[in-house]
């Protein structure tokens, strides 16, 4: 079966995500002199990555907007009533040493390049549109993709399969020709392939394997692997590469 082209997650699959949020909260909590009311620091930055997980999971299920997710990870965290004006401007700092911690893994580059000319490319995210263009932007990437499609703004959010067949849509391509690239072997994983697509598990050690074995996803440890997999007809009467 041919792939034809590639849909890819941002966070911890081009982008570094766990790494620029941990850096960049570090230095936030140093600015805002935060350390000393919630422990030690790997417990601080613990408590953040929790707390931005739960609400995370609560705007993937719909029960709360982009920015009220945003809102009450602040709110949470400070164990303060802050208001709008107030959470958005705790946040708005915290961004600011969280960009400068941005990267591209590096293998990103050199497989787009490889596969630039064989594949058509596009973003499917769980975030939102007016975030992921402006870090793709920063990073350089943005130009390479055709499609950027996000969870705010589609109003369904992966693992749901409407979000892969939205970007299957967008690109005017039936799912079995379409390859979708994500570091979370359940959100993406899974998602992506029982919807149709050919589902390509990067694991890049961020998540815990929790998808089924039985889930036809493809588990690679770096994208250096991805051009030999998408250009063989890997889809059918092969053992999945997962687990």
């Amino acid at each position: 079966m041919t792939i034809r082209a590639v849909v890819w997650d941002v966070d911890d699959t081009l982008f570094d995500y766990t790494t620029a949020d941990r850096e960049g909260m570090r230095a936030h909590l140093v600015a805002e002199g935060l350390f000393a009311g919630h422990g030690n620091a790997e417990e601080t930055l613990a408590r953040w990555r929790e707390i931005t997980d739960r609400h995370w999971a609560r705007f993937s299920a719909g029960e709360v907007s982009f920015e009220g997710q945003r809102r009450d990870r602040v709110r949470v965290f400070v164990g303060q009533e802050l208001s709008d004006d107030e959470a958005d401007a705790w946040f708005r700092r915290y961004v600011a040493h969280y960009e400068a911690a941005w990267s591209l893994f590096p293998d990103v580059l050199p497989t787009l390049e490889v596969l630039a000319a064989s594949h058509r490319h596009a973003v499917l995210s769980n975030s939102s549109l007016t975030v992921q263009e402006h870090k793709l932007r920063t990073l350089g990437l943005l130009d390479r993709f055709e499609a950027v499609l996000c969870a705010a703004e589609l109003g369904v959010s992966k693992p749901e399969a409407g979000a892969f067949l939205a970007a299957c849509e967008t690109l005017n391509l039936p799912p079995h020709e379409v390859a979708y690239v994500g570091d979370h072997p359940e959100i993406d994983g899974r998602g992506a392939a029982e919807a149709g697509l050919m589902s390509v598990w990067i694991d890049r050690g961020t998540s815990a394997a929790r998808a089924a074995e039985e889930a036809v996803v493809h588990r690679i440890s770096t994208l250096a692997e991805l051009p030999a997999l998408v250009r063989a007809d890997t889809r059918f009467g092969a053992p999945s590469t997962f687990g």
